[in-house]
C-alpha cells in the first residue's frame, strides 16, 4: 500500500493528504541519510547506552525526523478518541506530527497544538506546510528550547507529543506533567530506538507514585496515561 493510501484510508481531506504525502516522500529520501549518520553509534545503541545528543543534535539541524504514515494516523485516532483541545508537541521539526495533531484538533471541533522547536529554518517549513494544509489556525509553535518555551503553558493539556531530543525528554515531562488533566497521554516514539538514553524518563513514567501508567506499544514507543492529578500523585 503506497503512502497516499494509508493516509486516505483515515483522512478524507484531500488538502491535508496532499502535503502529508509531499512531506513524507521527503522524509523517506531522508532517512538514509539520517541512518548512515547514526552507523558509528549502532553498538551503543544496541547495548542500551546513552548517545553524545548534546553533540548530536546540531549535526541533525535538516533532518526530518518525523513520524511514519502509520505513527502519524495513530497521532491523529488517539487525539480523536480522547477529544483533545490542547496538545504539546516537544520537537515539532518540519511539522509532519503536527499535521496529524492539529488535524484531530480541528476535527475534535478546535483547539491548540502548541509546537516547540529550536531551529529557526524548520519552524519556517513547519509553518509553511501547516499553513498549506489549512490548519494554520489550530497551530501555534515556539521557537527555542522546550524548558524555556513551555514555562508559561496553560493548561489543562490533553495530549503530550514528546519526540524531541532524548536529554530533554524527563525534564520536558516534568514541566508539562503538572499541567496534564486526568486520563491525559503521553507518547515517545524514541523510546523504542534509544532505550538507553530514555531509562530515568521510563523509570519516572512507570513509577506510580508520579501519576501515570505507562507501557510500550508499537506504534507509540511508550504510551503513557495520567491517572492521578498532581496533588493525588505527590501524595501517592
Amino acid at each position: 500500500m503506497t503512502t497516499m493510501e494509508t493516509i486516505s484510508n483515515c483522512i478524507p481531506d484531500e488538502r491535508v493528504r496532499l502535503v502529508l504525502d509531499r512531506l513524507h516522500d521527503e522524509a523517506s529520501r531522508d532517512n538514509m541519510k539520517r541512518i548512515w549518520s547514526f552507523m558509528p553509534y549502532l553498538p551503543q545503541m544496541l547495548m542500551g547506552r546513552k548517545l553524545p545528543w548534546d553533540r548530536l543534535q546540531y549535526k541533525h539541524d535538516s533532518s526530518f525526523l518525523a513520524v511514519a504514515p502509520a505513527g502519524g494516523i495513530f497521532l491523529y485516532l488517539l487525539a480523536r478518541a480522547i477529544g483533545a483541545k490542547r496538545i504539546v508537541e516537544f520537537g515539532t521539526a518540519f511539522g509532519v506530527s503536527t499535521i496529524y495533531l492539529a488535524l484531530g484538533v480541528r476535527d475534535n471541533g478546535g483547539g491548540l497544538v502548541i509546537g516547540t522547536e529550536m531551529v529557526p529554518s524548520k519552524v519556517a517549513s513547519a509553518r509553511s506546510s501547516i499553513g498549506e494544509a489549512g490548519l494554520a489556525d489550530f497551530v501555534e509553535i515556539r521557537e527555542g528550547n522546550a524548558l524555556d518555551t513551555l514555562k508559561d503553558l496553560a493548561g489543562p493539556v490533553d495530549f503530550l507529543l514528546s519526540d524531541g531530543w532524548p536529554q530533554y525528554a524527563l525534564p520536558v515531562l516534568q514541566l508539562v506533567a503538572p499541567k496534564m488533566r486526568h486520563g491525559a497521554i503521553v507518547v515517545n516514539h524514541n523510546v523504542a530506538g534509544l532505550r538507553g538514553d530514555h531509562v530515568e524518563y521510563v523509570a519516572y513514567l512507570r513509577n506510580p507514585s508520579n501519576g501515570f501508567v505507562s507501557g510500550s506499544m508499537t506504534l507509540a514507543g511508550e504510551l503513557s496515561v495520567r491517572v492521578l492529578l498532581p496533588s493525588a500523585a505527590g501524595s501517592a
